[in-house]
């Protein structure tokens, strides 16, 4: 046994200071393939998903119309994807294009982008002042996905939008239970308790959540507006309902003389307002608390 052990110490010995040698032979490292000074090509797979994370990122930022150009150009490098038409589609609902939007939501109904494709429509029909239509595409985006808080935050607000003030409810504390802390869930269940009449519920919510001066002045006018808008539909569905009645009571009563019509005084027509004279609100709560304070926390 110890003369196993010197022969392999005297073998070792041997080995290093050949290695040693040839290192003082030659002071050029050696490599197995030789290194490229060139940038790695990422993967196509990678460089596609990277530009979809581009146009996503351009349209956080409000770069609709330059988003609208890329996706142009992403379609001609790398074909078409749903996403690719979902982020179109979201472009042309902001840049006024709402029809086109409307065509490509449409198309996207039963696939992965389901749910953010009914989400669109429920704006588009919000702006259009379609309370039903914006309500029930809400609600099929928060089906789909019931663990989105701005789906459900904005199901909550379009519910608040047309005076269903106990149906928002369960929406927008599931956003807020869900993303405890959250100043833009707070605010909107502040703005519910503000409707409700329960100034205590919105005072303790915006003391828990810290809300700012401006964000409590928001709430209120968001608050006043609401509630004009409610009363201006109430009234106009009110005048339309005694229309229709006038208008049965006068088809079924008999035919007066011409002298009747003559000595009647003319009844003056009553229309319902019609959607562009109604308080402009907008459709979403991500847009009503657009202004953020990082630092201070004072707006959601």
């Amino acid at each position: 046994m110890p003369g196993l052990r010197t022969h392999c110490m005297h073998t070792g010995l041997v080995l290093a200071l050949a290695t040693l040698g040839a290192g003082c032979a030659s002071s050029a490292p050696t490599y197995l393939r030789a290194p490229s000074l060139a940038e790695p090509t990422p993967a196509p797979q990678d460089s596609r998903n990277a530009y979809l994370e581009l146009i996503q990122r351009m349209q956080q930022q409000g770069a609709w119309y330059a988003s609208l150009a890329h996706v142009d150009a992403f379609r001609q490098r790398y074909g078409d994807t749903p996403m690719l038409r979902l982020l179109q589609a979201d472009a042309l609902r902001e840049t006024g294009q709402t029809e086109a939007a409307i065509a490509l939501y449409r198309g996207l109904d039963s696939g992965t982008q389901a749910a953010a494709a009914a989400h669109g429509l429920g704006l588009i029909a919000a702006q259009r002042n379609q309370d039903d239509a914006s309500e029930q595409a809400l609600a099929k985006a928060t089906q789909l996905q019931p663990l989105n808080t701005d789906y459900l935050g904005d199901l909550g607000y379009a519910r608040l939008r047309a005076g269903r003030y106990e149906q928002a409810r369960e929406p927008l504390a599931k956003a807020l239970e869900l993303a405890p802390g959250n100043a833009k869930a707070t605010a909107n269940l502040a703005l519910w308790a503000v409707l409700r009449g329960d100034t205590a519920t919105a005072e303790r919510l915006a003391q828990q959540a810290n809300l700012g001066a401006d964000t409590r002045r928001s709430i209120e006018q968001q608050a006043q507006q609401i509630r004009a808008r409610v009363q201006q539909r109430q009234a106009a569905a009110s005048a339309a309902a005694e229309s229709e009645r006038a208008s049965a009571s006068v088809a079924t009563a008999p035919a007066p003389s011409r002298a009747q019509l003559a000595a009647e005084p003319r009844r003056a027509k009553r229309d319902a307002a019609p959607a562009s004279e109604l308080a402009r609100l907008p459709p979403s709560m991500l847009e009503r608390f657009s202004t953020t304070d990082p630092a201070s926390g004072s707006t959601p």
